[in-house]
């Protein structure tokens, strides 16, 4: 049985930490590869206005680039409006009807997972896999959620904290890829 990782975000822009989440993800649950899927818009931060998905894309496959078990799938990009879990976890269901899937998710989200839409179905069609965060404390699953902790490579930063200091004029080597750095500079985004 195929085991698939799927990692939903803004990827706004990607950063090293999400990559070690990755890397954890695939070595602790054994998985044979992760789908990296950007979010057209997240239902839970409709004021936040995301970078065009096609740089947020760009930027993902260039930090990507070489790595044969990680794939890009732009589903939700190509939706367009809200992006909604559950449509994405039912097309996996559809393409991968033999495979067990895991749903990457920030432990933040944990206690919100009863108000996603049509919770119990998505309770369902995959575990959720919690990533901590530094100094986080452990959260417990819902009742109907298979839920587990990640238990490596943690990483004290997030996409909004990337997006401030290169709008403050500070860089940001070593908490991105080289090459994401590079095009972020390149194409002046997050000024």
């Amino acid at each position: 049985m195929e085991r698939i990782g799927l990692f939903g975000g803004s990827f706004d822009p990607v950063h090293c930490g999400h990559l070690l989440v990755a890397m954890a993800a695939m070595e602790e649950l054994t998985l044979d590869r992760i789908f990296f899927i950007p979010a057209a818009q997240s239902p839970f931060k409709p004021e936040n206005k995301p970078a065009p998905a096609e740089l947020r894309a760009r930027l993902l496959r260039l930090a990507l680039a070489g790595q044969t078990r990680y794939e890009v799938d732009d589903q939700e990009m190509r939706r367009g409006g809200v992006s909604y879990t559950i449509d994405t976890l039912r097309d996996y269901g559809k393409r991968f009807p033999n495979a067990k899937l895991f749903y990457l998710i920030g432990a933040d989200h944990i206690p919100q997972l009863p108000k996603w839409r049509d919770a119990a179905e998505l309770a369902a069609l995959a575990e959720f896999v919690v990533i901590p965060r530094p100094g986080e404390v452990t959260v417990n699953a819902p009742a109907g959620f298979r839920v587990r902790m990640l238990k490596g490579f943690p990483f004290g930063v997030s996409s909004s904290q990337i997006r401030a200091r290169v709008k403050a004029g500070q860089p940001i080597d070593g908490l991105v890829p080289p090459a994401v750095a590079e095009a972020i500079r390149n194409s002046r985004l997050y000024l």
